[in-house]
């Protein structure tokens, strides 16, 4: 079982079993808040499952927005939808922090609460690209910055910012950035030489 913060209600097994099974018996029992996504839900809740450690109890949507959780896309703990802002802010932020992986529509719906189709349409809403997009311009503006101020390979970029395919990547730097990696890190050196930077 795992210990409540102050007042905050247990996790029971009675109710971990509620998450579990997405019962709608309890929805109005209690809500739990997954800690590592910082989004609360009903136990009736259908996004992916969370990991028993990461999770916290609370009476009400109120207590759980008290303790600085947003509500659910999906299930909509509160009654009301997450405005569409806050909801790219959430998804951009779980991409910053893991553009190394490979994140699909369905691992961002998944995460941050909504479907695949809805979570496209409204990133493409509110930031005029897609989440594929974005976080191509991520893994290449990290990418940048490893070019100029590491000496690893344009293989080694390629791998660390979370493409497994260099020819790919070069393919795409070049698309985006007008140069090569290669061609970009010789560029730059050249103006530092030159004291132009």
């Amino acid at each position: 079982m795992i210990h409540s913060i102050e007042n905050e209600p247990l996790l029971t097994d009675e109710r971990w079993q509620a998450i579990m099974q997405n019962n709608t018996a309890y929805d109005h029992q209690f809500i739990y808040a997954v800690k590592t996504t910082g989004i609360f839900c009903r136990p009736s809740c259908r996004s992916r499952a969370p990991r028993k450690e990461h999770v916290r109890i609370f009476n009400n949507a109120s207590a759980a927005a008290a303790a600085n959780f947003r509500p659910c896309k999906r299930c909509k703990p509160t009654g009301g939808r997450l405005p569409d802002q806050e909801w790219v802010d959430q998804m951009m932020q779980y991409i910053d922090q893991h553009y190394r992986e490979t994140i699909t529509l369905d691992t961002l719906a998944a995460i941050c609460h909504g479907s695949p189709y809805h979570l496209q349409r409204t990133f493409k809403r509110i930031t005029g690209t897609t989440p594929a997009e974005y976080i191509q311009q991520k893994r290449i503006s990290e990418a940048i910055s490893l070019l100029l101020h590491t000496n690893k390979s344009v293989a080694e970029t390629a791998v660390i910012v979370g493409f497994s395919n260099a020819p790919y990547f070069i393919t795409l730097f070049k698309k985006m950035i007008g140069q090569t990696p290669n061609d970009y890190r010789r560029a730059y050196e050249i103006k530092q030489s030159e004291g132009l930077i």
